[in-house]
């Protein structure tokens, strides 16, 4: 250890030993003050050196990120891989730089300034204590009189015990001086040793993992090179093909027309075409239009999901419009619409217009060949089904329900327009079936007349399936064909001409030429009856003043006679008694009036023969506080007669004068399926009656489980397409679950709704 100061020119107390000390003790506070600065220093540089590290590790997975999207890029995805592993672990190397700098610079210069350095002060000031002591102490044994003998030993004493401590003192503080100077060489030296260490380790670390990729990056460099050659060349070929092709003739605006029905993604010709919308300002959009798949169909942007436009070209046909205002019109017609588009040009119409015939004649001819069409299906399922057929089957058969169904009934069998065997088309607010010519007919007549619909193609809901088994060809037929025995005109056959069906059609259910005329005395109002058999004896009395009305085809007498022919009602009458006293007179009726006491009745017939006669589906009964006959049809807890009317135009928010719509009564009765019915048809649940109380509040009234989960839920789906905006989302899927569940239930197991209504009300 280097002696910085002796022991012996320190108990001298030497002018030489005060200099000394005072260069010593500035050296220590200089000492002090640079150390303190570096320790700062350091402190700066660690936290620097942790933030460099965060941020390079973000960089580093950057580089991996991008290496991943990458991925079809194989020698950019090796590059980038090995590349940030070996970053990785260079960054490893230097946060453990890092935390060794923090423990052998940072902490050992700052534990020498703390804890050595504070010693040598405290040190120092018990010497500086010392030195004063002893100065008054020679200065007071300088000043002790000859003659005063007590006063001569007393400062004698007293120097002697304060050379004493400050020679003890002094020799402390010389050894502190020494030891602080050995210290300071070896805490420095060995703090900076572990930070060189620490250095070399890093970048030898560093050095040794890149030096691994030495061979990867001479390869690397040599494909980047041909990488720069490859580009260069492409670069060069691009300029001749662009300027070659700049030298043709490109003001023409035909885009290529190519039709190919064998096309191997399954897309026979596709192209811009525009588009008018069904919405009352017939605006115009344009869109990419395709043939895929026997459809035809289109899309805004390439990854939306196509919209169809028609499901099956077999069903349509294609033809120039030239009513419209626009140019290079044509019109795509199917039975359930017409859509009209435009082309650019002249060529591009006729282009399309060949594109659909052919799809068209190609889709004809894979029906032929495809042994798995609608109606086979429906028969090979029905032949599984009968035999024992599996999972497999009872889903096909689950799709074909509707074309079993509807077709069992009486008369469904055929068209009920010409007749045709076999037919898939309904129209479901008349209840009937039809040819596939036939519908398309019904189609043009506009759907206040006829609503038509595919039994095969399209979805069914069991409220619709039961309202198509309520009627049927025979029933209808027997209202609106009537009198078709006094007309000369025929009714035509299958193998009529379009025109011919088009007029029979037209004249049956727009002139309605054939129905029953309505009797003289079918003029008067419904007067207001109290109950269910209302003032018994004032309909027997009208019943005495006139006859009751005969069963004929354009009427019936209540309850149901659905399918009965006028003998078969006579017997019926005469057999059963019971159902005779339950008869009430019709005759006297309007056809508003007719429609309104038929519906509690849920007659169809009836219904159907009111409809056909004229009557006002929202008509009023001012004589029962404004009821109408969706009101009464839900009084019934009739589901089919409900949807009945709407089908045919019924107002589903039309209160009565208690401000009580139809979702309102069918709420306070508890009847669940024709609250889910009344909600997917667009009911106002928001709606209050004159207590001020909407639906949701009288469900919770009647603590109706069933019917508040129902209306809650229909608020929170239109909440979340308000929320989507204008544009967003149909609805929910578990919203349209609950209610195809309950429409299921309402139409099918309606007890089950009856018996959860009950509990819990209790």
């Amino acid at each position: 250890m280097t002696v910085k100061l002796d022991f012996e020119e320190c108990l001298k107390d030497s002018p030489r030993f005060r200099a000394d000390i005072e260069v010593v003790q500035s050296d220590v506070s200089e000492l002090e003050t640079r150390l303190e600065k570096l320790v700062k220093q350091c402190q700066a540089m660690l936290e620097a050196g942790r933030v460099y590290c965060q941020t390079s590790k973000s960089f580093v997975n950057g580089l991996r990120d991008l290496g991943h999207h990458c991925s079809g890029d194989q020698t950019m995805e090796e590059c980038l891989d090995k590349f940030s592993k070996k970053l990785s672990i260079i960054l490893e190397a230097q946060g453990e730089v890092i935390e060794t700098t923090q423990k052998s610079v940072k902490t050992k210069l700052q534990n020498f300034v703390k804890e050595d350095v504070r010693r040598f002060k405290d040190v120092r000031k018990e010497f500086e204590r010392s030195s004063e002591c002893l100065e008054g102490a020679l200065v007071r044994n300088a000043q002790a009189p000859r003659g005063k003998q007590h006063e001569v030993e007393e400062a004698s004493n007293a120097l002697l015990n304060a050379r004493r401590t400050f020679r003890s003192e002094a020799m402390d503080y010389v050894l502190e001086i020494n030891v602080i100077e050995a210290k300071k060489k070896t805490d420095i030296l060995m703090a900076m040793l572990s930070l060189m260490e620490a250095q070399a380790q890093l970048f030898q670390h560093g050095h040794q993992s890149l030096s691994e990729l030495d061979e990867y990056r001479r390869k690397l460099n040599e494909e980047h090179t041909q990488f720069v050659l490859n580009s260069a060349r492409e670069k060069r070929d691009m300029e001749q093909r662009h300027a070659a092709i700049k030298k043709k003739d490109v003001s023409y605006d035909d885009s290529i027309m190519d039709f190919n029905a064998d096309a191997a993604n399954g897309i026979a010709m596709e192209g811009y075409l525009y588009k008018r919308a069904s919405n009352t300002f017939k605006t115009w959009s344009r869109r990419w239009f395709s043939i895929q798949k026997n459809q035809l169909v289109y899309q805004k942007k390439f990854k939306d999901q196509p919209t169809v436009v028609v499901e099956d070209l077999r069903l349509c046909t294609v033809k120039p419009s030239t009513e419209n205002e626009r140019r290079f019109c044509f019109e795509v017609v199917s039975p359930s619409k017409c859509c009209l588009l435009q082309a650019d040009s002249e060529r591009q119409q006729q282009g399309w217009i060949s594109a659909v015939q052919n799809s068209i004649a190609s889709a004809f001819q894979e029906h032929r060949e495809d042994p798995h069409s609608p109606r086979q299906r429906c028969s090979s399922v029905t032949a599984n089904s009968s035999g024992g057929g599996g999972g497999g089957a009872d889903q096909e058969n689950k799709g074909c329900k509707a074309l079993e169904e509807v077709q069992a009934i009486p008369g469904n069998k055929q068209c009920s327009d010409c007749g045709e065997p076999g037919p898939d088309w309904a129209s479901i607010n008349l209840g009937i079936t039809l040819c596939i010519v036939c519908s398309g007919i019904h189609r043009s007549l506009g759907v206040h007349f006829s609503k038509v619909r595919s039994l095969t193609l399209d979805s069914w809901e069991p409220e619709l399936i039961k309202l198509m088994c309520e009627l049927g060809n025979t029933v209808i037929n027997r209202i609106y064909e009537a009198r078709i025995d006094e007309i000369t005109i025929k009714k035509p056959h299958p193998s009529s001409p379009r025109s011919d069906k088009e007029s029979w059609i037209r004249s049956k259910y727009v002139e309605k030429k054939f129905i029953q005329k309505l009797p003289e005395t079918g003029r008067n109002p419904l007067q207001r009856r109290s109950s269910g058999r209302r003032n018994r004896a004032d309909t027997q009395d009208r019943a005495v003043q006139r006859p009751p009305l005969k069963p004929k085809p354009n009427r019936a007498t209540l309850p149901r006679l659905t399918g009965l022919s006028p003998s078969d009602l006579v017997q019926k009458n005469n057999t059963h008694k019971e159902v005779e006293e339950e008869v009430e007179d019709l005759s006297g009726l309007h056809p508003g009036a007719l429609l309104y006491r038929s519906a509690a009745l849920q007659n169809f017939p009836v219904m159907a023969d009111a409809l056909a006669h004229g009557a006002s589906v929202n008509w009023v009964n001012v004589a029962e506080e404004s009821s109408t006959p969706l009101i009464q049809a839900v009084s019934a807890n009739a589901l089919a007669a409900c949807e009945f009317l709407l089908q045919n135009g019924a107002n589903v928010n039309q209160a009565d004068s208690t401000g009580r719509g139809p979702l309102h009564h069918a709420t306070i009765l508890g009847h669940t399926g024709l609250v889910c019915l009344f909600l997917k048809r667009g009911a106002d649940y928001n709606a209050k009656d004159k207590n001020q109380k909407d639906p949701i509040t009288i469900a919770v009234d009647t603590a109706n489980a069933d019917i508040v989960t129902l209306l809650r839920i229909a608020k929170m789906n239109k909440e979340m397409r308000e929320m989507d905006g204008a544009f967003g989302q149909s609805g929910d899927e578990t919203y349209q679950d609950i209610f195809r569940d309950f429409s299921h239930m309402a139409s099918n197991n309606p007890e089950k709704l009856k018996r959860r209504s009950a509990d819990a009300r209790t």
